[in-house]
């Protein structure tokens, strides 16, 4: 130790404080500032990247909710166009099952009377038949009757005592 203060020297010690003051001084001047502004910027940087990053999440939020309500107005849409087109299918077959229940019953009821007009025309048929067929029965019957004039005269009176006269 005692070597370190006979070596001393005071005017080294004042030149080495003024070069380490100015040292500071360029630096402070110089080196330190930039510095500091680089640091500064960085900071400034991170902050907008993360803001940057929060909007951009909250942008992802606001599409994805904005797909879902898409998705869902989708759904309901298609819902109500399913049930719409079964209310169509459905009046759709109740107009057919009418129509042809009125059809049906125009057919039976055309049947019913195409039925009761052949038979009236078989009946009507068969009157004439059985009239014509009375007919030559009572010619042929007359005409053995009467064949003879006694059997002329005999039926003549029979039928003259029948009739009343007022």
């Amino acid at each position: 130790m005692e070597t370190l203060l006979n070596d001393f020297s005071p005017g080294l010690f004042v030149v080495q404080t003024i070069l380490l003051l100015g040292l500071i001084f360029l630096l402070v001047k110089f080196a330190w500032k930039p510095i500091l502004n680089s640091l500064n910027e960085r900071e400034s940087g991170i902050q907008e990247a993360l803001a940057a990053a929060e909007r951009a999440r909250a942008d992802m939020q606001n599409l994805q909710a904005d797909n879902e309500k898409m998705l869902q107005e989708a759904r309901s849409e298609r819902e109500a166009m399913l049930k719409e087109a079964r209310e169509i299918k459905d009046k759709m077959i109740a107009d057919s099952k009418e129509q042809a229940k009125v059809e049906g019953d125009k057919m039976l009821k055309n049947a019913q009377a195409a039925i009761e007009s052949e038979k009236k025309a078989a009946v009507a048929d068969i009157k004439n038949q059985v009239a014509q067929l009375s007919i030559a029965i009572a010619e042929k019957v007359l005409k053995e009757e009467l064949s003879s004039n006694d059997k002329q005269l005999k039926l003549v009176d029979s039928m003259l005592s029948d009739i009343k006269l007022n």
